[in-house]
C-alpha cells in the first residue's frame, strides 16, 4: 500500500467531552469528517485509530456502521497507536488527520499528499508554521519516519502528540511544510472547546444542505459575508493541548 490515512479519535476529551459523537444536523461529528476525508483522492485506505477504554465503543460502532476499519489501542501513547495501526497495511506513507476537524478540505488534504509523495522528505505538513485556519491541519510521513519515532521517542508530549519528534529533530528527519498561497492561520475552525462546536453547528448551518463538501472558499466567503460568526470562538489558542503537555514536561524536569 503507498498511502495510508489514519484519523485518530477519541470520545474522552477533557476540553469538550464526546464531541467527536455530538450531532451536528443529525450526524454524529465524526461521521461528517469521515465522509468529506473520503473526498480526498491521493490516499489507498482511510482506518480510525481509537483507544481500547470502553467509553471509545460508540466510536468503534460508528466506524461498523460506516463500513470504516478501525485500531483500537493506547489512549494515551499515540505514537504507538498509530504504529500498531499501521503494521498491518505495510504502507509507503501515512497521512496523519485528527477527529477534532469537521471543517477539513479534501483539496488541502491531497495537495499535501502530492507535494509529500513527489518528494524525498520523511515528514510534510501543512502547519509548521500554519498558513490555514487552525482545523485543517494535514502531517504526511513515511513509514520509516514512524518507526524511528516509535523506536526513539521517550517524551510524553512525543508519544500524545505523534510527530514532535519528527519534527523536532533535524538531524534525523527532513522536513517540509506547505504554504497557503493566503495566510488565514489567526482562523479557528477546529472542535476542542463547546464555543468551537457551536461556530461549526453554525458553518454546517449555513452551508451543508447547497453545498455538502463545501471547501475553504466555501467558508471564507461565508465569514465574509456573516464576520460575527468568527468571533465565537476566536480567544482560544491554537494547538493548546500540545502546549500544555510540554508546560508539565517543563515543571516535571523532563528535558
Amino acid at each position: 500500500m503507498r498511502v495510508l490515512m489514519i484519523l485518530q479519535a477519541r470520545f474522552s476529551s477533557t476540553r469538550l467531552p464526546g464531541k467527536v459523537l455530538k450531532p451536528i444536523l443529525g450526524q454524529a461529528m465524526l461521521a461528517h469528517q469521515i465522509t468529506r476525508l473520503q473526498q480526498a483522492t491521493l490516499f489507498d485506505k482511510l482506518i480510525v485509530a481509537t483507544s481500547k477504554l470502553s467509553s471509545d465503543d460508540g466510536i468503534a460502532e460508528l466506524c461498523d456502521k460506516m463500513n470504516i476499519e478501525f485500531y483500537r489501542g493506547e489512549l494515551d501513547d499515540v505514537l504507538d497507536r498509530y504504529y500498531q495501526a499501521s503494521i498491518q497495511y505495510h504502507p509507503k506513507h501515512i497521512v496523519r488527520v485528527t477527529g477534532d476537524c469537521p471543517l477539513i478540505d479534501s483539496d488541502i488534504i491531497d495537495q499535501v499528499i502530492d507535494m509529500h509523495i513527489h518528494s524525498d522528505y520523511d515528514y510534510t505538513s501543512n502547519c509548521i508554521p500554519p498558513s490555514l485556519p487552525d482545523g485543517l491541519d494535514v502531517e504526511v510521513f513515511t513509514f520509516e519516519a514512524l518507526k524511528k519515532a516509535w523506536q526513539e521517542s521517550r517524551k510524553v508530549s512525543d508519544r500524545e502528540h505523534v510527530t514532535p519528534f519528527m519534527r523536532n529533530n533535524p538531524a534525523s528527519f527532513t522536513v517540509q511544510n506547505y504554504f497557503y498561497r493566503e495566510n488565514h492561520s489567526h482562523l479557528r475552525w477546529t472542535v476542542d472547546e463547546p464555543e468551537d462546536f457551536e461556530f461549526v453547528t453554525c458553518v454546517y448551518q449555513a452551508l451543508y444542505e447547497e453545498i455538502p463538501y463545501f471547501k475553504l472558499k466555501d467558508i471564507l466567503a461565508l465569514l465574509e459575508k456573516e464576520p460575527s460568526l468568527q468571533l465565537i470562538n476566536q480567544k482560544f489558542k491554537r494547538n493548546e493541548g500540545l502546549l500544555k503537555s510540554q508546560a508539565k514536561e517543563k515543571e516535571l524536569g523532563d528535558d
